[in-house]
């Protein structure tokens, strides 16, 4: 069987291109949230599921659209709130002890105290973490990936909702793991002030059940009121709520990767992704491996195939999609072996496996 090894040596180290694993589709009928979900759901695979910026401006946002919904729900149950980092990618690991017990809280933290609901996080001193309520205005720090100067400290007070906007129009996003809080250029920039962080819980899932953390509310129109449980996008290309009833267009999303589940071997199941489908997946960025990492879950076996393998002749894994292995989530102490192809476990941690075992595994559509 060919791999195609020559294109990859003549791509050089690492070559960048854009490939979805989903597709959005805008459908200007109008439709209350729940018309809209069935709809999505016999047509496509669901109402929109938007997890980063990039989402965000592939919504085909056609300028007579006024509001239209997605797969955001507020399902009212307070017991089920979850931690989530503003990052999109970042997932927010609390400690065994508890839940809710890190030992980045302060004393009695957090407590949800007051009247209003305190979901969002300020630090003190680079330590110790408070949660409050999300509309009271503080100083922030915004992290960019990119530049040698990774921590910004923004001196304007702004509420959280505010902060987040602007770091992600400025800069990368709030800082948004306990890497970047414990550094110690942030802890510098940080010093004494009280400044939001990237942490916050809420209520708000969406359709398909992925956990995906992001969201883009409108700082200046959002409005978590009681009656409005449905997340929409505004003409701004920001997001608000609304009633649920009332009829708005919509945006599904069509899945471009599908689980089988059926054990093969790598050769096996590449045969039939290559038959029934496209091809075995492959995963670029970040994005894609939370949305396959999703599909991951679904499995019988411990692990699923990817559509990478080990070449000993040229010394590298490369993607059956001709392309070299430039990003990777590799478990630690994987080493290069001949014979073997890149699973991923249910947690999204890749491993490096016989080519001969036998998994499910995910194809690209």
């Amino acid at each position: 069987m060919q791999w195609s090894l020559f294109v990859i040596i003549l791509m050089g180290p690492c070559s960048f291109f854009t490939c979805h694993l989903y597709e959005y589709h805008f459908i200007q009928d109008k439709m209350s949230w729940e018309e809209a979900r069935s709809y999505c759901r016999e047509k496509y695979t669901d109402l929109a599921t938007v997890s980063n910026m990039t989402d965000v401006e592939r919504l085909p946002n056609p300028p007579q659209t006024t509001d239209a919904w997605i797969g955001l729900r507020s399902i009212n149950e307070k017991s089920i709130k979850e931690w989530h980092w503003s990052l999109p990618g970042e997932k927010y690991i609390p400690t065994e002890c508890d839940p809710e017990c890190a030992p980045e809280w302060a004393t009695n933290q957090p407590n949800n105290k007051g009247a209003n609901p305190e979901n969002c996080v300020v630090i003190r001193g680079s330590s110790e973490w408070n949660d409050v309520h999300c509309s009271r205005s503080f100083k922030f720090i915004c992290y960019k990936e990119t530049g040698q100067e990774k921590y910004v400290v923004i001196h304007e007070p702004k509420n959280w909702l505010q902060a987040q906007s602007y770091c992600r129009e400025h800069h990368t996003d709030l800082v948004s793991n306990i890497t970047q809080i414990r550094s110690t250029d942030f802890k510098a920039k940080a010093g004494s002030y009280w400044v939001w962080i990237g942490l916050f819980r809420e209520i708000w899932s969406w359709s398909d059940g992925k956990n995906v953390s992001f969201r883009n509310w409108d700082p200046d129109s959002f409005k978590d009121e009681a009656s409005k449980t449905c997340a929409m996008t505004t003409p701004n290309g920001k997001w608000s709520s609304d009633t649920c009833k009332k009829e708005k267009p919509f945006y599904c999303y069509d899945d471009k990767v599908i689980l089988i589940k059926e054990k093969k071997t790598w050769d096996e199941a590449l045969t039939y992704c290559r038959e029934k489908h496209h091809d075995l997946v492959s995963i670029t960025d970040r994005h894609q491996q939370r949305w396959v990492q999703e599909r991951a879950k679904m499995a019988d076996t411990e692990f699923v195939w990817l559509g990478m393998r080990y070449t000993c002749t040229l010394d590298l894994w490369f993607w059956v999609s001709d392309r070299r292995v430039c990003y990777d989530n590799w478990a630690p102490d994987q080493m290069d072996d001949c014979g073997t192809a890149g699973v991923m476990e249910r947690d999204g941690e890749w491993y490096k496996k016989a080519d001969n075992e036998k998994f499910h595994f995910i194809c690209a559509k």
